[in-house]
């Protein structure tokens, strides 16, 4: 695969990002175009190593060393038919995925790994600009009907692969448009808005019918009669007034399948005196309204950094969205706390290839400014004495390890106080929500706040399926499109006996770490 001697004449590299000053001024992706030649030198490395490590690294099962030897070769055009073939959605990947291929890449084993990612991405924006991303129908109708409830990843890969199967599919999307997380968690300068209308308006072109501002569940039954069959019109919530909710009997009556895809949206909350306080917010009640207003959805945001000392209490991805985001709002100062020692920059011994390298990564937006801060716990939030928040309290930790668990113990004499007007809290979710469709219908809830699925990715009501971080937890978006993927096909052999889609997952499959 790719040039036989490629690995030894090119090194790793990846296009550079745009001036720090230049780019926190607008909302445009980070990084700079990269050559043609500069991605075939890079498809060029992939080696030909006999077993491909990168194959069991990606839950999507993404036929990387074709692809990488097609980019190699110039033949861009059967490269987008290799990777669509396994990925519904390559450019978001490309853009978004933490590439657990590139961790597996053999060469990996003593040198830099194949840029797998990058790769992906060149792939995929090349297809959309030669006009090779076309609809694809099915040879014929089954005359099913499938509702899918979540149109974020993971929905929209199960409603494309059942609508190429010839079901009619409905999507059922509570936010004002499509897109979930997609839309409303990630921000702009990490994906453009324009590359989800454009893959939406090929799922729209193949059949996919969208019906946003609709809420599915109502957990707590009216009395007999009072409610039409149907569609149930109620005021909403505080937030969304207009949403239209639809109780999911309704949806079971009028579809032969429902697929629940809502995500694990329930957030981890922090437990510390003050929490109550104001200027103290989710992050994601802080990102969506940021992405309103890039969208021209609103014109301001209620939650705004804008000459304000805030803190960022969570390292993962989310707690990146939200530095990069307060940055362009013109934050005053920025501090991101982590519970979790600041880890090596190269592998440890201990932590040997190909499992999962636990290692220091930075984003774009650790580049642009904000103090990392780890191994640090939060003791209280102090009030100004008019009930808003104006500091951070905290010390420092050390952890062990209890029965396999990390344990943290606080630092004599290590206590400190940070100045903060905003406090966001990006720790992660704790699962799906147990109310809405989830409750109506007695859908079976796991020890870890996830629903439950068998091998047919079926929950414990018959019809109603489940896929992506509704039933696996929190996770990464290949594992949400792959879930999506092997959720359809699921649900094809239920409603016709037997499929041709390809399942590239079992319910709760592991890939290697």
């Amino acid at each position: 695969m790719g040039k036989p001697t490629g690995f030894m004449e090119f090194g790793r590299h990846l296009p550079r990002r745009r001036p720090v000053r230049v780019r926190v001024r607008d909302w445009r992706e980070v990084y700079e175009p990269f050559a043609t030649v500069e991605a075939q030198h890079q498809g060029a490395r992939c080696m030909d190593c006999g077993i491909p490590f990168c194959h069991e690294g990606c839950p999507l099962g993404n036929l990387i060393p074709e692809w990488n030897d097609l980019v190699w070769r110039d033949d861009w055009s059967n490269a987008i038919e290799r990777l669509h073939a396994t990925n519904n959605f390559p450019e978001f990947t490309g853009r978004l995925c933490p590439a657990p291929c590139e961790a597996a890449c053999v060469l990996g084993i003593n040198s830099d790994p194949v840029t797998i990612e990058r790769i992906e991405y060149e792939i995929a924006e090349r297809a959309f600009e030669e006009g090779w991303v076309n609809r694809q129908m099915p040879r014929e109708r089954t005359g099913k009907r499938v509702a899918v409830v979540g149109s974020g990843p993971a929905g929209l890969a199960c409603a494309q692969q059942l609508a190429r199967a010839g079901h009619e599919v409905v999507v059922f999307e509570r936010a004002e448009r499509p897109g979930g997380l997609l839309r409303y968690g990630i921000p702009e300068f990490k994906m453009e808005k324009r590359v989800l209308d454009r893959r939406l308006s090929q799922l729209k072109a193949e059949g996919v019918q969208f019906r946003c501002a609709t809420s599915v569940g109502v957990t707590e039954v009216a009395p007999e009669g009072s409610l039409e069959p149907g569609l149930l019109r109620g005021e909403g919530t505080a937030n969304a007034p207009d949403v239209e909710i639809v109780s999911a009997a309704a949806l079971r009556e009028e579809f032969d399948a429902l697929v629940l895809a809502g995500g694990a949206t329930v957030p981890r909350d922090l437990d510390v005196p003050g929490r109550q306080l104001d200027g103290v917010h989710f992050a994601m009640d802080y990102l969506k309204p940021s992405n309103l207003v890039r969208e021209g959805a609103r014109s301001t945001s209620p939650i705004s950094a804008k000459g304000k000392h805030v803190i960022i209490i969570g390292g993962g991805d989310t707690g990146a969205d939200c530095l990069g985001t307060v940055h362009r709002q013109g934050a005053a100062t920025v501090a991101q706390l982590e519970i979790l020692p600041e880890p090596p920059e190269l592998r440890a011994d201990y932590n040997p290839w190909p499992t999962w390298p636990i290692i220091l990564r930075s984003s774009a937006a650790h580049e642009e400014g904000g103090k990392r801060m780890y191994a640090v716990s939060t003791t209280e939030l102090v009030d100004d004495g008019n009930g808003a928040v104006k500091a951070l309290r905290g010390h420092e930790v050390a952890m062990s390890t209890d029965d396999g668990r990390p344990a943290f113990t606080p630092v004599a004499g290590s206590e400190f106080d940070v100045p903060g007007e905003l406090i966001l809290l990006a720790l992660g979710f704790t699962g799906a929500e147990q109310h809405g469709a989830v409750g109506e219908l007695g859908i079976e809830i796991g020890p870890t706040g996830s629903v439950v699925a068998d091998e047919r990715w079926s929950t414990n009501v018959d019809g109603v399926f489940v896929c992506g971080d509704m039933t696996r937890g929190q996770s990464l978006i290949v594992w949400a499109i792959a879930e999506g993927r092997s959720a359809a096909a699921g649900v094809d052999r239920w409603l016709m006996g037997e499929t041709a889609l390809p399942a590239p997952l079992r319910p709760g499959q592991l890939a290697l770490r």
